[in-house]
């Protein structure tokens, strides 16, 4: 049998055109729209941004020729990179710790974290790093596509002293002994280096990109007087050490001026709350590479009506002496402002994280004004999350919280200039007293994820 060589190198040459052709990567070219990339104050008027793919391939203020994309008119709204929540408890359903150590079973957290992740979502959040109490699970299941989400950094189990922040036991519980949150990993009680270095490394076997660090004590918990500085400083080292076999770093608990400077001193790359944040932390985090996320509802006047505080002799006198020390926060980050990513720190239903989450996008507008809130929710956020370095990092291929070529493809579209009235990300003026919020803002009229749309309700 004799063959015809050219015909059969032109069967393969339209064979391998056709199958080029059905991958070539999908295309959305947004076009009409005003572009805040999550740095610069000044938006990019009447631009085109062309997504290839999960990445951002062009953008122009020019006319984008892409013959094969899908043309998404953005009317003269605002597009911006996703929002970033750098500081979550996704799994934390409570009502109490003490509920949740003594009645609730690994069903509930999943259940609670699945539907906390959607949530998220659809208030805009493209990417969370969870701050202690989630493992690997959630992010495998997201990034499968078998429940909507955003991009998850989670930090595995709390690592905190007994009687510290991360001591979720029951009241009579012994030293040592079994409990709820450890058996889930969700936190873990440790006493000296070797207990850091295996649940440390345990942490980051179980799917963490960072590892959280109990340093000092908190307000609500039973145990621990906020003014805590727990952990030795070759602990901490040690929960550094960890972190950098992995590539990646620690975040730490830190409310106190010595906790901070201990943290950053030991290596730790991310402080969180710090509320006792002045000038000097400010030169020290700029010399360490250091970033801080911080809860701004602890400033509010109402801190003092939260049920859980108010109904606690304990937690009352422990948040009075708490706001009277930490008022000078805000003057400070004004004066001598550092990287601050955005925590909202909720634990409760997702009802009620909802709100809180509306609530503190209102408070960050209203101390800091609406470019330096936007660069919390985006650029900064990305940078923060960076930090997990080349290989723990799960989405090492591209920038988060920016609109630039090579970034990811996490956007939101929104009505309006959030520059001139931040109203439209979605804030809300009441916390407590609220009323429930909708599933997702108004004003946010397409969310996009990793190249994927999740809402569009353009038409």
């Amino acid at each position: 049998m004799k063959f015809n060589s050219i015909g059969v190198v032109s069967a393969l040459l339209l064979a391998t055109s056709a199958f080029a052709q059905d991958e070539a990567p999908k295309q959305t070219l947004f076009t009409n729209v005003h572009v805040f990339d999550g740095v610069n104050e000044a938006r990019i008027e009447n631009a085109s941004v062309l997504v290839e793919g999960n990445k951002i391939k062009t953008v122009s203020t020019e006319a984008i020729e892409a013959p094969n994309a899908e043309v998404i008119d953005g009317g003269g709204r605002t597009l911006t990179p996703g929002f970033i929540e750098a500081h979550a408890h996704l799994m934390l359903m409570g009502p109490s710790i003490a509920a949740m150590e003594t009645n609730s079973t690994w069903e509930d957290f999943a259940i609670h974290g699945t539907r906390m992740a959607e949530m998220y979502l659809m208030q805009g959040f493209t990417t969370v790093r969870d701050a202690g109490g989630a493992g690997g699970g959630l992010r495998r299941a997201i990034d499968a596509g078998q429940i909507p989400g955003p991009r998850f950094y989670p930090s595995g189990a709390f690592l905190g002293t007994r009687g510290g922040h991360a001591d979720f036991a029951a009241f009579t519980s012994p030293p040592g002994g079994q409990t709820n949150f450890g058996n889930l990993n969700m936190a873990q009680q440790v006493s000296g280096v070797d207990d850091i270095y295996l649940y440390g490394r345990n942490n980051l076997r179980m799917g963490a990109t960072q590892l959280k660090f109990m340093q000092s004590g908190g307000v609500i918990s039973a145990f621990d007087p906020w003014q805590l500085l727990a952990g030795s400083k070759e602990e901490i080292e040690a929960a550094v050490q960890v972190a950098s076999e992995y590539g990646t770093y620690v975040m730490a608990h830190s409310y106190r001026k010595e906790a901070i400077i201990n943290a950053l001193n030991a290596g730790v790359k991310s402080i969180e709350h710090g509320f006792h944040f002045d000038c000097e932390i400010s030169a020290l985090m700029k010399e360490k590479g250091a970033y801080i996320t911080t809860n701004i509802t602890a400033f509010d006047p109402g801190l003092l009506d939260v049920p859980s505080v108010k109904n606690s002799p304990n937690s009352l006198r422990k948040a009075k002496s708490a706001s009277a020390t930490f008022e000078a926060y805000i003057p400070s980050m004004k004066e001598c402002p550092a990287p601050r990513g955005f925590q909202t720190d909720c634990v409760g239903s997702v009802e009620a994280c909802n709100i809180q989450i509306a609530y503190e996008k209102h408070l960050n507008d209203h101390f800091f004004g609406p470019y330096a809130s936007m660069v919390t929710l985006t650029s900064t956020g990305g940078e923060i999350m960076a930090l997990s370095g080349d290989f723990t990092n799960p989405y090492p291929e591209g920038k988060l919280g920016v609109i630039e070529e090579g970034a990811y493809a996490d956007i939101l579209l929104i009505d309006g200039n959030p520059l001139e009235d931040f109203s439209v990300v979605g804030t809300g003026d009441k916390w407590f007293d609220a009323e429930p919020r909708p599933e997702s803002p108004e004003t946010i009229r397409l969310i996009m994820k990793d190249g994927e749309i999740y809402k569009n309700t353009l038409n």
